[in-house]
């Protein structure tokens, strides 16, 4: 399903530099207030999970990528690069429905995202919750 929300070129360079050049942790996407475009919020180049989180707007909805480190028993510290679609419970259905209708407009554009992550509350975007979704997928 699209909704016909375009992209912006800075939205998907930014995605380039997280990944190839590790220059941020995270970056923060939303749909303008137009709706015709997924922009970058914000770019963070360093910070701890809870920061991220902490971030997230309680009423609003959000497209995130994050840098996601984790250390495996035995294995050392590893990196995935994760995709969060941010719907909080509490955000308005308009809202809600046109994030899910524009999300593979961004998601088909950001090439090397290991997993995805759909929230709606703070428990499912816990350090424990998405480090256990992540260490699943690798085991």
């Amino acid at each position: 399903m699209s909704s016909g929300v375009g992209v912006q070129d800075l939205a998907v360079e930014a995605f380039q530099d997280l990944k190839l050049k590790k220059k941020y942790r995270y970056i923060v996407y939303k749909i303008n207030d137009t709706n015709t475009e997924i922009v970058v919020e914000k770019t963070v180049e360093s910070a701890e999970y809870d920061d991220f989180v902490q971030s997230l707007p309680a009423n609003e909805c959000r497209y995130c990528v994050y840098d996601f480190q984790y250390d495996t028993s035995g294995e050392g510290i590893r990196n995935k690069i994760l995709f969060y679609v941010w719907s909080p419970d509490t955000s308005k259905i308009k809202q809600k429905m046109l994030y899910a209708a524009s999300k593979d407009a961004l998601r088909k554009k950001l090439d090397g995202i290991y997993t995805e992550i759909q929230c709606t509350d703070l428990s499912e975007v816990s350090y424990e919750t998405v480090l256990d979704k992540v260490t699943r997928m690798t085991s």
